[in-house]
């Protein structure tokens, strides 16, 4: 707590910190906390997700507010709902022995009814989307006259979700007075252009964001056919049996077909995406913190808030476009001073975008092994002994039922009954063939399995559900809902090849 002393910070904010176990500022809150504490110039912070930017400007933030002011002081601008959240929950966590500083997030997807009435109220600090501020503000619910501070949060990702317009149209109700203060993990031209239009001689803090890339997260990738992209998030997910982790993909829909179906295999897995409802995201996002899931499968955009500091993994189950969605993904690990891995699964033809991703962000990405079939039957076969070890009895048992099946069963020993239930087990996860998916990469590369299109094509998930008698996607969602999985994981059949090495030393992981 040292360090953080030396900041200036006061005694009450010093106590609540000490609390929640933070131990030294980040190099984005060890620059940014002087300058906004006691500076009166419009400021910029470039850093990168999971740097710590919401204590960097929320910290000053609190220090600077007058609790006997009843208007609304600060502002504070976050692109998702549930980042507004996070943000509302730490300033609220912040202030725990402060003089009572009143906060209130507003975003969509929430009753705006709920709202205007909470805005009755004196509030000190509004944490808003966009959207949901201009419709408060055409209701005369909020006023902005008054306003001393402006916080625009992950400014560049307000940008790329399209908020330019509402941007402008807030800033405008805003008085000129105020002190701008932009966080943003890049510095593109429109926010180049916000910049020049509405903020006056800013000072600029840049964090180097490749030296915490390297030092807090391992980079790691994996080639596989398309087709083989579920079994073998199945397998890492297998062998890593404390993992926590967030899975990125590309789009809702494929976010929700691999939540839907990792639920099917028994696997503790829901999904965030743009189409949920405000209930609906609040449940998932709940369960997750709770531990309830271990699997979080998300989209780029609905991933912007989440703030849970014991994730373990982050699984790039298709690669963005652009390498800095790659680093904010990765960054949801490595957070509050521990270690992350961040794990890509490409296809064969995909090795260029390792090599861009090292050259770029100037990291080391090393080709690993998907875990072995072996390895993950014993894995698997011990949690179905386990399973049956633990399972109560049936009130729908009966003395006769339970005769007839003994009778059927008399000519055979324990070990016998024992090893022919681990038989038709085994059968049923079609992992004794030892299929090693590392080797399926020839196959693909002649053109001869996997298919095409966004899942795996004709050759893989609804061909597996069919097989091993899961309900395929018509079906599936419904009993998802339920939370009754049905399906077995299983492979499908490859020859051996060895697969192309792309920018890393090949090792078992």
């Amino acid at each position: 707590m040292g360090k953080f002393k030396k900041l200036g910070l006061s005694k009450p904010i010093l106590k609540v910190l000490d609390e929640m176990g933070f131990e030294k500022p980040t190099e984005i809150q060890e620059q940014a906390i002087p300058q906004l504490l006691s500076g009166f110039s419009d400021f910029i912070g470039l850093a990168q997700t999971g740097t710590g930017k919401t204590a960097a400007f929320g910290l000053p933030l609190l220090e600077r507010i007058d609790p006997s002011n009843k208007a609304t002081q600060a502002l504070v601008l976050a692109p998702t709902r549930e980042l507004g959240q996070q943000i509302a929950e730490q300033l609220k966590t912040f202030s725990k022995y402060q003089e009572k500083v009143n906060v209130l997030a507003v975003y969509g997807g929430a009753a705006i009814s709920n709202q205007i009435k909470a805005l009755k109220k004196p509030v000190h600090v509004i944490i808003a989307t966009p959207g949901r501020l201009i419709d408060l503000i055409k209701r005369k619910a909020v006023f902005l006259e008054d306003l001393e501070y402006l916080v625009l949060d992950e400014a560049d990702e307000m940008l790329n979700m399209g908020f330019k317009q509402e941007l402008d149209k807030i800033l405008s109700y805003t008085p000129d007075h105020k002190l701008t203060w932009l966080f943003s993990a890049t510095m593109p031209s429109e926010i180049k252009k916000i910049v020049k239009k509405y903020m006056d001689d800013p000072v600029e803090v840049k964090i180097d964001s490749k030296n915490i890339v390297n030092t807090d997260i391992k980079h790691v990738y994996s080639v596989m056919k398309r087709s083989d992209k579920t079994e073998a998030l199945c397998r890492f997910i297998d062998i890593y049996q404390d993992m926590r982790a967030v899975v990125f993909c590309r789009t809702k829909r494929d976010t929700q077909d691999l939540a839907e179906e990792l639920l099917q295999l028994n696997y503790k897995a829901d999904a965030i995406h743009g189409d949920l409802s405000q209930k609906q995201r609040d449940r998932v996002m709940g369960r997750f913190k709770k531990n309830d899931l271990q699997l979080l499968i998300a989209t780029d955009v609905a991933a912007r808030g989440i703030d849970v500091n014991d994730l373990t993994h982050v699984f790039h189950h298709t690669l963005p476009d652009d390498e800095s969605y790659y680093t904010h993904r990765s960054g949801r690990t490595a957070r509050a001073g521990k270690k992350g891995t961040s794990i890509c699964f490409i296809n064969s033809r995909e090795g260029y975008k390792i090599r861009e991703l090292k050259k770029k962000l100037k990291i080391d990405i090393s080709q690993v092994e998907i875990p072995a079939a072996d390895d993950i039957a014993s894995i698997r076969i011990e949690k179905w002994a386990e399973t049956i070890a633990q399972t109560q009895q049936s009130e729908r048992l009966n003395s006769s039922l339970v005769k007839k099946v003994n009778k059927m069963f008399s000519d055979l020993s324990k070990d016998e009954l024992v090893e022919k239930l681990l038989s038709i087990q085994l059968d049923q996860l079609n992992l004794g063939s030892n299929k090693n998916l590392n080797r399926e990469e020839s196959e693909e590369r002649r053109g001869g399995g996997g298919g095409r299109g966004r899942s795996g094509g004709r050759g893989g998930r609804g061909g597996r559900r069919r097989e091993y008698g899961g309900k395929g996607r018509s079906g599936g969602s419904k009993s998802h809902r339920k939370g009754k999985g049905k399906g077995k994981s299983a492979d499908s059949k490859g020859k051996k090849s060895g697969g192309k090495k792309y920018g890393g030393k090949k090792k078992k992981y």
